[in-house]
């Protein structure tokens, strides 16, 4: 990780096509500002976590309430899939 030291004003090339300006430092945030090409995708990291975790929670509350529209126990969680061993062996007359 590179760290620098910058004032408001002072820009931070990042390739040939990003440019990162320090708009302004009050107590302990800074704005910055980012001039990137269209194609480029900025994101604040708190918020592509949360939407991870929010689709992750949809995601397993649809599942858990398409097997319960279908009747179905609710999917097995990995420790409880596991098999146990070998199926006890059949012999003639069963």
């Amino acid at each position: 990780m590179l760290v620098l030291t910058r004032k408001p004003g002072d820009r931070i090339l990042v390739g040939d096509d990003i440019i990162i300006t320090v708009l302004d430092s009050r107590g302990d945030g800074v704005r910055i500002g980012i001039e990137a090409p269209a194609g480029v995708r900025i994101h604040r990291e708190e918020v592509v976590r949360a939407v991870e975790a929010a689709n992750a929670q949809a995601a397993a509350a649809a599942a858990g309430t398409d097997a319960a529209a279908l009747g179905l126990p609710p999917a097995a969680t990995p420790s409880s899939d596991r098999a146990t061993g070998p199926a006890p062996a059949s012999t003639p007359g069963d």
